[in-house]
């Protein structure tokens, strides 16, 4: 998994629970999760986006 191991993860949780303790890690589990879901989310709504070329930009009208 991107090429951390077992004890890489290990160190980072240690460092995240020192930093931000362990009462407020729900809370960025929580916004973590809704923040994956929202980007799964838009990055699905792209067939929403319709792009439309301009009528009037006919080269051939120019000359």
């Amino acid at each position: 998994m991107f090429g951390f191991g077992m004890p890489e993860l290990i160190i980072i949780l240690v460092i995240v629970l020192v930093v931000f303790g362990a009462g407020r890690l729900p809370e960025i589990g929580g916004a973590l999760g809704k923040s994956i879901r929202n980007f799964k989310r838009a990055s699905d709504g792209k067939d929403e986006i319709v792009i439309k070329p301009k009528k009037d930009s006919d080269p051939k009208k120019e000359e």
